[in-house]
Order: C-alpha cells, then sequence, then structure tokens
C-alpha cells in the first residue's frame, strides 16, 4: 500500500504530550494541508514521518516500510543512523528555514546528498540538479552562494535539494512562513506545479488559499490531536467542529 498510513502516534516532549494518538491516511498522489495552532502538533508529526523525532508509541509507514525501526519477532529496533538516512532518502523535507549549507554553491547544496546518500556520480547528480534548476526557474543561479539569493529563491533552491533525492513523499513545515509577503507566490508556484504533478504532499500551512486550491484535504490539529479533515471547501467554510470555526474566525478575518 502507498502512501503514508499513521496509526496512533503519540509523542511527548518532557512532561508535555505534542502529539496524543494521532490517525491519518494520506494515499499515494494526494495533498493534505495540515493547519491549526502554533503548538498543536503539526511540525512535530512531520518530523516524525521523517524519523527527525522518535515516536513513543503507535507507527508510521511510508510506501508500505516503517520509519525508524525494524520489526524482529514481536519486537521493534530501531535503526541505525545510516540504515534511517537511507530509509528517508524517498522523502523529501522542505523547512521553514531553508538549511541550506552556506559554504556550498547553489549547485553543490543539490547534488551533496545524491552523490553521498544516493552514490550518484557527479555528473549524472549534476544533470539532475540542473534540470531541476531549470523547473524551479533558477537556472542562472547555479554558481550562486546562498548568501547570494533571496529568501524566495533559497526557498526554491531547498525545494530542488529536496526534489533531487527523487522522493515519492514531500513534507513541507511552513515554507513560506519566514518569507517577505512579495516572495511567498513564487515558491507556492513552484508547490503548485508538484502537486499538479501528482507528488505526494503534507504541508503545514497558513496559507489558506493555497490549501483552498491545492489540497485534496485539509486536517485542522489543536491540542496534539486530528479535530477535523475534510476537502478544502467544506471545511474552510463550513467546519463542523467549534474549535475549527474558532481558529478559522481567527486566521480568516
Amino acid at each position: 500500500m502507498s502512501g503514508v498510513q499513521i496509526q496512533g502516534v503519540r509523542k511527548s516532549f518532557g512532561d508535555t504530550e505534542v502529539l496524543r494518538g494521532v490517525d491519518l491516511d494520506v494515499p499515494h498522489g494526494e495533498v493534505v494541508c495540515l493547519i491549526g495552532p502554533s503548538g498543536s502538533g503539526k511540525s512535530t508529526l512531520l518530523r516524525c514521518i521523517n524519523h527527525l523525532e522518535r515516536i513513543d508509541a503507535g507507527s508510521i509507514l511510508v510506501d508500505g516500510e516503517r520509519v525508524g525501526y525494524r520489526r524482529k519477532g514481536d519486537r521493534l529496533y530501531e535503526l541505525s543512523p545510516v540504515e534511517a538516512a537511507k530509509r528517508r532518502a524517498g522523502i523529501g523535507m522542505v523547512f521553514q528555514r531553508f538549511h541550506l549549507f552556506p559554504h556550498m554553491t547553489v549547485l553543490e547544496n543539490i547534488i551533496e546528498a545524491p552523490v553521498g546518500v544516493r552514490g550518484l556520480s557527479v555528473a549524472a547528480a549534476t544533470t539532475r540538479a540542473r534540470a531541476l534548476l531549470e523547473r524551479v526557474g533558477l537556472t542562472e543561479k547555479e554558481r550562486a552562494y546562498p548568501a547570494e539569493l533571496s529568501g524566495g529563491q533559497q526557498q526554491r533552491i531547498a525545494i530542488a535539494r529536496a526534489l533531487a533525492m527523487d522522493p515519492t513523499l514531500m513534507l513541507f513545515d511552513e515554507p513560506t512562513s519566514a518569507l517577505d509577503p512579495e516572495l511567498v507566490g513564487e515558491v507556492l508556484a513552484v508547490m503548485r506545479d508538484l502537486a499538479g504533478e501528482g507528488m505526494t504532499m503534507l504541508v503545514v500551512t497558513h496559507e489558506m488559499n493555497f490549501a483552498r486550491e491545492v489540497a485534496n484535504r485539509v486536517v485542522f490539529m489543536d491540542q496534539g490531536e486530528i479535530v477535523e479533515s475534510d476537502e478544502p471547501g467544506r471545511l474552510l467554510t463550513a467546519p463542523t467542529h467549534a474549535r475549527t470555526r474558532a481558529f478559522l474566525a481567527r486566521t480568516l478575518h
């Protein structure tokens, strides 16, 4: 079964339970936008899907493979960092901050993981990187360093870098929230194109218009739980839960 299956996922930091038994299925090719107040567990859920955070209970499967763990008999064993990195290679993640290597050129940033993790030749990785730079509209920037780029350009490079690993799933953690308003559109345009091509995507966002236009489903989270999940046309205009209505009243007006 392809896509993402999340069952009963719990995660605590100290005494604070951040995820309280989250269940969510994202079929292959579906775009799901996660919305909700700060501290509701949205970003933590994405980080757990990518095994950047260990879960305390439950399970996460991506394309049928358990994330971060191997089952042996009736016990689970955490994968070694090398094994986890290999399994994570099929999951692209774009963060709020761009996390580009400042001492590397744009081209070097994009080819680093395909060469180091996937074992591609530099020539093959460079050819792929140039195709991705064309896709995100930044062909002329391959020799530039991150500090020479605008925030929107850096985020588009971060998307290209994630795509260079040929992921089956893309995770976006508030990818436009650190950008000046006039730069948001260029990043969302790249994400729209990805969605149109059938990429499976989980997007934490405050961009309600993007969610309305692109998502197959919008999921509202609050206090570590999924409160409501529905098509964007219904959830954003006629939510059934009072917590969702209160959140949208603050957000949309």
